[in-house]
């Protein structure tokens, strides 16, 4: 996790856990005047969209307070949502035997997306079954990582 991700984490986690809701991860995309902020937050009854509001106003305040970001950006409070992205190893597990789609950091024999199974983790690496081979992808390496949701027809 980038520092300035952990420290965004630090700060917005115990706002988010106070009132119930499970930090899911976060996402900072640092694109100048249009830099967004997106916060998912999960619970096992689900999320509302005036659960997304009223933590979206808590952690507003604190930002406002803290100021750990410069310049301006946009707030925006989600659920993970059916192609849930993924940050930290124990949500990996969570899903194993889902479909995934990974984009790496650096390229591995020759690319960086890949998508398949998830298979589950072992140690700090995360292992995906793609064409009946499995690979395994240190966590680190990792840049995004999402469920991709499968449908019945």
């Amino acid at each position: 996790m980038a520092t300035k991700d952990a420290a965004l984490n630090a700060l917005i986690e115990p706002v988010v856990t106070a009132m119930g809701f499970e930090l899911w991860g976060i996402d900072y995309l640092s694109q100048g005047k249009h830099s967004r902020l997106v916060i998912y937050i999960d619970h096992a009854d689900g999320v509302s969209v005036d659960n997304c509001a009223d933590i979206s106003r808590q952690v507003s305040a604190i930002m406002d307070v803290e100021d750990p970001i410069a310049g301006e950006y946009r707030l925006e409070v989600s659920s993970p949502g059916m192609d849930r992205p993924l940050f930290r190893l124990d949500q990996f597990s969570r899903y194993a035997g889902h479909h995934v789609a990974l984009k790496l950091r650096a390229p591995f024999e020759g690319r960086r997306k890949f998508q398949g199974v998830l298979a589950g983790t072992e140690g700090d690496e995360v292992l995906v079954q793609i064409d009946g081979e499995e690979y395994c992808f240190p966590i680190d390496g990792i840049d995004q990582a999402r469920v991709v949701p499968q449908f019945d027809e």
